[in-house]
C-alpha cells in the first residue's frame, strides 16, 4: 500500500534553514498537486505552500520570501526549503498530495508529519 512519507524535520536555531522532503513509499505513476501544511497543538492545520503538477506555486503570506516549494518529477518527490526560520514556524509539517498510483486512479494522501522546532 502506498504511503506518503516526509523527511527532514528537526531542531534549528532562529535564522537557520531546513529542507523537508515528501515522497511516495512505493512506485507510483505520478505525483500531481502537492501541498505542505503545518499544525501547532490546539490549532487548525494551516496551508503553507502548494505546487501544481506543472510547477505553479503558491505560498501563505507568513512564509513568502522565506520558503520555497519545488519538485523533482523524475523522483516523484516534493521539497520545502525553509530559510530565515522563526520560532513561530515551529509546528508539525504535513505533506498532502494527489497521487496517481496506477494510470487512471487518482487518490489523495496525507503523510504522517514531521516536527520542525525553531529555538535557540
Amino acid at each position: 500500500q502506498v504511503q506518503l512519507v516526509e523527511f527532514g524535520g528537526g531542531l534549528v536555531q532562529p535564522g537557520g534553514f531546513l529542507r523537508l522532503s515528501c515522497a511516495a513509499s512505493a512506485s507510483i505513476a505520478s505525483m500531481n498537486n502537492v501541498h505542505w501544511y503545518r499544525q501547532v497543538p490546539g490549532l487548525e492545520r494551516v496551508l503553507v505552500a502548494s505546487i501544481t503538477s506543472t510547477g505553479r506555486t503558491n505560498y501563505a503570506d507568513s512564509v513568502k520570501g522565506r520558503f520555497t516549494i519545488s519538485r523533482d518529477n523524475a523522483k516523484n518527490t516534493v521539497y520545502l526549503q525553509m530559510s530565515s526560520l522563526k520560532p513561530e514556524d515551529t509546528a508539525v509539517y504535513y505533506c498532502n498530495a494527489d497521487l496517481t498510483v496506477v494510470p487512471g486512479r487518482l487518490s489523495n494522501y496525507w503523510g504522517q508529519g514531521t516536527q520542525v522546532t525553531v529555538s535557540s
